[in-house]
């Protein structure tokens, strides 16, 4: 039974986006909980990003719930964007992603989805703390020190580590979820959360070696630059609807009670609408 303030989630679905990935696929299932106090039942959710090999074929060996599979390879951004709407479509009430490179932990999925089950979050994500990782090479440290600093900077909190792929969202939060960029998700929905008034967590977690080089950055010259495009972008689309939301609220409320509130609407309205996503049930 869940404690008093809980919410009592009744369906969790863990997606995993995947593309090639034979070799570490049922390593990654496997390690995933099949049971969290606190919620009713988890389903795991493979996207089949167009694989040429036997990772659906390991996958359903495994033992998975629910497959999606793209009939091309699309990139990463379509499979995760897949993966939310279809496990909208489920019913589900928190979506957790996680890589199908079997870097994350899977027993720490409870630790992310802890925030989220008290309704102190929207959108909980795993901290590598990359600082700290031994077998991350220098350059990869630096980027992350980039990122780190680039989205703080823009989005006005500490963003430990904004590329992390391991997360959890209340379904609330997924729904709004219509992803721009067609190379990652990870900035984009990170600052989409912030930029709506989301309430974002950061939790630290251990991770392990991946045992084959990154299908992100190939190059790093073009991986920086695409970052730095999706991250300029996100801010002007989300900082222009928000901010075209915040504007909308105080004319009509000038046009209908008058000027006198001007001043309290530009100092309580962000105040308000936190208020309001706090109670809006999951």
């Amino acid at each position: 039974m869940a404690r008093k303030g809980e919410l009592v989630v009744r369906k969790l679905i863990i997606q995993i986006p995947c593309w090639n990935e034979e070799v570490n696929i049922a390593d990654t299932i496997h390690s995933l909980p099949r049971f969290i106090p606190g919620v009713d039942a988890i389903e795991v959710l493979i996207i089949d990003d167009g694989s040429s090999d036997q990772t659906v074929a390991k996958a359903r060996e495994a033992g998975i719930d629910h497959l999606v599979q793209l009939s091309e390879h699309r990139g990463l951004a379509s499979a995760f964007q897949a993966g939310i709407n279809q496990a909208i479509s489920l019913g589900a009430s928190i979506i957790v992603n996680t890589d199908a490179d079997n870097q994350y932990v899977g027993s720490e999925i409870e630790k992310l989805l802890q925030p989220i089950l008290l309704k102190d979050a929207h959108l909980v994500i795993g901290d590598r703390r990359a600082s700290k990782l031994v077998f991350l090479p220098y350059w990869k440290k630096v980027l992350h020190r980039i990122a780190d600093w680039a989205v703080s900077l823009l989005v006005g909190n500490h963003a430990p580590d904004p590329t992390s792929g391991f997360r959890a969202m209340a379904v609330s939060f997924a729904k709004e979820i219509n992803l721009k960029d067609t190379h990652s998700y990870t900035v984009e929905t990170l600052i989409q959360a912030y930029y709506s008034g989301r309430n974002v967590w950061f939790v630290p977690i251990d991770t392990k070696l991946v045992n084959r080089p990154s299908r992100l950055i190939k190059n790093l010259g073009v991986y920086i630059f695409k970052s730095a495009k999706s991250l300029i972008r996100s801010c002007v689309v989300y900082g222009f609807r928000y901010y075209s939301e915040y504007y909308l609220e105080r004319r009509h409320l000038v046009l209908t009670q008058g000027l006198k509130l001007v001043d309290k609407v530009n100092t309580e309205f962000a105040i308000d609408k936190n208020e309001v996503l706090a109670t809006t049930n999951l």
